[in-house]
């Protein structure tokens, strides 16, 4: 049996349609207040609509560790997806409690239960070292530069929790996906991109970020625990592209303008304090932080080598999958017009 946390997320999301389209039973952790429906429309992404209906869900709080442990009954196998994504300074408490909390709780659980095999999706931000001028890889060490995202720290000590309990005796394995890119979810995370440039974007930035399909991530999840690839973390990217690059991308896709104007770090600094106005005046989440502005203009480089070593892994071109995407996004603008 098969657990996985964080289920109606992106990347949860496509770790238990992967296992359900393998026949392996599964089960799927999600909140009290969690909404399925996008559950539901990814599996019709993917014309798997009728494995929605087999999904045996379970309510796991990862702060909750009596959750976990009751998910755990006759669990050989966990993957552990659930995590929170904020850039912004108020989420800090709340980025922490689940990213680093929830993650010690199911180490333990894991431990206590003698869990056969757990895979821990942690991130790309957490390889973490603006001094190194190479390409980063699996074995650059952390360092603090001060400018580091509560998000950024909050999964590197997530990831600490993981070697401790490899240390423990844990049977464990880390992926550090890039950029995830995702049908279905609009509204979420790194599918943002897809609708700023559906909605009409004029501006790009100049920096670089490492991007992956989440139908990849999951496979090599599934691949590593299965294959027992323990004590080790993978960078998962197919490759590093300019912003610019990923947003002429869709921006073609969608069939919209490409973005032909270089936002400075003047222009969104002053767009920063602009916002930050707003959101006091409306009562809105800041959209532009600081460590946003960090991040676009972000050039390090990072380096897929070890995964393709350890599986021989051929990933989906960033391209093909975008393209990909847009079609999905294009047939659902239709149905609803």
């Amino acid at each position: 049996m098969n657990l996985v946390t964080g289920a109606t997320g992106i990347l949860g999301s496509h770790v238990l349609l992967w296992l359900m389209q393998q026949g392996k039973p599964v089960v799927a952790g999600r909140q009290k207040s969690s909404d399925i429906s996008k559950v539901k429309k990814l599996f019709a992404c993917y014309n798997s609509e009728h494995l929605f209906e087999k999904i045996s869900w379970k309510e796991v709080d990862v702060r909750d560790p009596f959750s976990i442990e009751e998910a755990l009954e006759g669990v050989q196998h966990v993957y552990h997806c659930a995590g929170f994504v904020s850039f912004n300074s108020k989420d800090r408490d709340k980025l922490f409690a689940i990213n680093e909390g929830g993650t010690f709780n199911v180490v333990n659980a894991c431990l206590q239960k003698k869990i056969t095999a757990l895979c821990h999706a942690s991130s790309i931000a957490s390889i973490n070292n603006t001094d190194y001028a190479a390409t980063l890889d699996e074995n650059v060490f952390w360092k603090r530069n001060g400018r580091e995202s509560g998000y950024a720290l909050s999964k590197y000590n997530a990831e600490r929790e993981v070697w401790r309990g490899i240390e423990e005796g844990l049977n464990a394995v880390i992926v550090n996906p890039g950029v995830i890119l995702s049908p279905g979810f609009w509204d979420q995370s790194s599918s943002k991109l897809f609708k700023r440039c559906y909605e009409g974007n004029a501006f790009y930035t100049g920096g670089m970020a490492g991007y992956v399909s989440a139908r990849d991530t999951a496979a090599i999840m599934i691949e590593l625990t299965e294959k027992r690839h323990y004590a080790n973390r993978y960078i998962l990217i197919e490759g590093n592209y300019s912003f610019r690059d990923i947003l002429n991308m869709i921006s073609e896709g969608l069939g919209k303008s490409k973005p032909s104007i270089e936002a400075g770090k003047f222009l969104l600094n002053a767009g920063r304090m602009f916002d930050f106005l707003r959101s006091k005046i409306t009562g809105k989440e800041q959209v532009l932080t600081g460590a946003i502005i960090d991040s676009a203009f972000n050039k390090q480089l990072y380096s897929n080598q070890k995964i393709r070593d350890t599986l021989g892994w051929q990933f989906t071109p960033v391209s093909a999958e975008i393209k990909s995407i847009c079609v999905q996004i294009r047939k659902e603008l239709e149905k609803s017009a």
